[in-house]
C-alpha cells in the first residue's frame, strides 16, 4: 500500500514526533522513508544577503555551515529513526517555500503518504503564523497524516499522573 513515505522536517519537536508515527507505518509496509528539509529561502532572505540566498537556491549549502548543520540534523534524526527499524531512508534538502517545495517533491518522487507534525494552532495564531502543514494538506492529492505534538504532551502528562 505504501512504498514511499515522506517526512518533511524542520527539526522541531512537532516534526520529530511525527517521525515515530511515520517509521511505525513504514515498518509495517516495508516502505522507503524520505526525509525532506526545505531551506525556506523567503525566511532566510531577511537574515542573509542576496549572494547567500542565491547560493542556497543553487544548492550550495557547503558554503553556509549553519544552514547545512540544521538540515543535516533534521534529516539525520529521521534517518537514524528509520535505520533503527532497518528501513531504507533517503535524505533530501531543497530550497524554496516549504509548502510549495513539499508539494513539488511529492509530485516528482512517487510519494504514497506524507506524515507531518503540527503544533495544532487554530484561529488567529494560525492565520498570523501560517501553517505549512495545513497548506500541504489542502493542496496535496494523496494521504497526509497530521500528527499533533499536543498528543505527545497529553501522553507525557498521563504517564506522570500514573
Amino acid at each position: 500500500m505504501y512504498e514511499h513515505i515522506l517526512i518533511p522536517t524542520d527539526g522541531s519537536e512537532a516534526a520529530e514526533y511525527a517521525v515515530e508515527q511515520a517509521v511505525d507505518i513504514a515498518s509495517k509496509y516495508g516502505a522507503t522513508v524520505h526525509a525532506l528539509y526545505v531551506v525556506d529561502v523567503d525566511a532566510t532572505s531577511y537574515s542573509l544577503g542576496t549572494e547567500q540566498v542565491d547560493r542556497i537556491r543553487q544548492g550550495h549549502l557547503d558554503d553556509m555551515p549553519e544552514v547545512k548543520d540544521a538540515a543535516d540534523a533534521a534529516t539525520g534524526y529521521v534517518a537514524d529513526a528509520a535505520a533503527e527499524h532497518g528501513l531504507a531512508v533517503r535524505e533530501h534538502v531543497v530550497p524554496g517555500e516549504p509548502a510549495r517545495a513539499i508539494r513539488k517533491f511529492v509530485e516528482d518522487n512517487d510519494i504514497d503518504l506524507v506524515v507531518m507534525g503540527s503544533h495544532g494552532r487554530s484561529g488567529l495564531s494560525r492565520v498570523v503564523l501560517g501553517s505549512v502543514t495545513e497548506r500541504v494538506l489542502r493542496r496535496t492529492r494523496l494521504p497526509v497524516l497530521v500528527v499533533d505534538v499536543h498528543e505527545k504532551e497529553a501522553e507525557t502528562e498521563a504517564e506522570a499522573e500514573a
